[in-house]
């Protein structure tokens, strides 16, 4: 059993969980993620890190509530206990000495995308961070993205807050010489930057969290297309170029199980039978 040591709501429907797993947090790096389990029946849900504390011996991640079993999870509080935690699971990211780094992040993913900006901070870049949401009352992480960013800009989708969506982003391409891109978000977002910076042949990298199953390369429910060629995003990744994904293919393939998810939140919701 793994202990919650720190449980907190950031904005509504997004909740911060820190995990007591010192074996975990000694071997986890940026990039990487988990798979948690709640209980005997509960559903497999893959997180991407947010930060481990090695002499605390803890792992924290960051997760929304849009489903049933991310419901549940929202529901546990400080000190209860989640059956299984696996992990690190994935490759770590690239981190190194690379020049200026923009990195983008969009809701519940600016959490993990932090962990890869302070590394890359530590590394001795120089950091340009965008943060964006659906509206202001969703952006998350901005303190803690500023202080490990030497520039941060702020967008939302309806314009609450900083920019209105990422138009502004092309004049920013255009003005800052820039050596890598990094991308974590709805997938959504990682097409359109991974567009954006394709004229300009700036390395995209996106980090890509499709259905999973086992985590482990397995079964073959996360595969994504890369440069035409079939990759698994738990084992090959997450990390991928962003100019060779085939994006239209993931958001249809994410869409799958999109009936059954709904059905599944109705029953939790109720507190109906079990699927």
């Amino acid at each position: 059993m793994y202990k919650i040591v720190t449980r907190r709501e950031l904005v509504p429907h997004i909740n911060l969980f820190e995990f007591s797993a010192k074996e975990i947090a000694a071997k986890t790096k940026p990039g990487q993620f988990v798979i948690l389990r709640i209980d005997e029946d509960g559903e497999r849900i893959p997180l991407t890190v947010a930060s481990v504390d090695v002499g605390k011996g803890t792992i924290t991640v960051v997760c929304h509530e849009v489903g049933k079993s991310t419901k549940q999870l929202g529901n546990l509080k400080q000190g209860d206990c989640i059956l299984d935690l696996l992990g690190p699971l994935g490759k770590p990211a690239e981190i190194g000495k690379l020049g200026t780094v923009l990195c983008v992040g969009g809701g519940v993913m600016v959490a993990p995308l932090h962990f890869q900006v302070r590394a890359f901070h530590e590394a001795g870049n120089k950091v340009i961070g965008i943060i964006g949401a659906k509206s202001e009352s969703q952006l998350i992480f901005e303190d803690e993205m500023r202080e490990v960013c030497d520039d941060l800009y702020v967008a939302t989708d309806d314009g609450t807050r900083g920019y209105k969506g990422l138009d502004f982003l092309k004049e920013l391409l255009k003005e800052r010489k820039i050596d890598r891109v990094v991308v974590m978000g709805p997938v959504v977002t990682m097409k359109t930057v991974s567009e954006l910076t394709r004229p300009h042949g700036i390395p995209t990298i996106v980090n890509l969290i499709p259905i999973m199953v086992d985590g482990m390369g397995m079964c073959g429910a996360c595969r994504v297309t890369v440069g035409g060629k079939t990759m698994f995003a738990c084992v090959d990744g997450p990390d991928f170029d962003g100019h060779q994904v085939d994006f239209e293919e993931l958001m249809a393939r994410m869409k799958m199980f999109t009936p059954q998810e709904k059905l599944a939140f109705v029953f939790q919701e109720e507190g109906g039978r079990r699927l």
